[in-house]
């Protein structure tokens, strides 16, 4: 798997393709390209290749009183072939890089392989919350 590269997400490949992976993964909460590249200018967005294939994405949210927050997002077909561990140690050692007393992450309920790999690597859940007018709660976790 040498040939798996994260990219930061810049023009316009770069947005929809995170879009993409996004709106497949949170289908209850599906962006905009003004959304995305509203985000973009907030937050570190990244998209994973594996060689010219589309694998997934991350968000890397700045420290907000200390606590930064990383997500990791591979799309279901690249799954148990970590792909998403390399992922997350990429932008975990990123986020990291910014100082946070805290790194947090937030996974949809209904994706179980997230909240399993969210917990696996040591986080906690702290809290469930619906969005108005969502059906299927957000879970925080915090890397203990």
């Amino acid at each position: 798997m040498n040939d798996l590269r994260f990219e930061p997400v810049s023009g316009d490949a770069g947005l929809r393709d995170w879009r993409h992976v996004h709106n497949l993964i949170i289908p209850t909460d599906p962006l905009t390209a003004a959304e995305v590249r509203e985000r973009a200018g907030r937050n570190r967005l990244e998209v994973a290749y594996l060689g010219d294939t589309l694998v997934g994405c991350s968000t890397v949210r700045p420290p907000t009183e200390g606590t930064a927050t990383v997500i990791a997002r591979v799309l279901p077909a690249y799954r148990r072939q970590g792909i998403g561990t390399r992922l997350y140690t990429h932008l975990l050692a990123y986020a990291r890089s910014l100082g946070p007393a805290v790194i947090e992450t937030v996974v949809l309920e209904s994706n179980a392989d997230g909240l399993r790999f969210a917990e696996a690597r040591g986080f906690v859940e702290i809290e469930r919350y619906l969005l108005p007018g969502d059906t299927v709660p957000y879970v925080d976790l915090r890397l203990a």
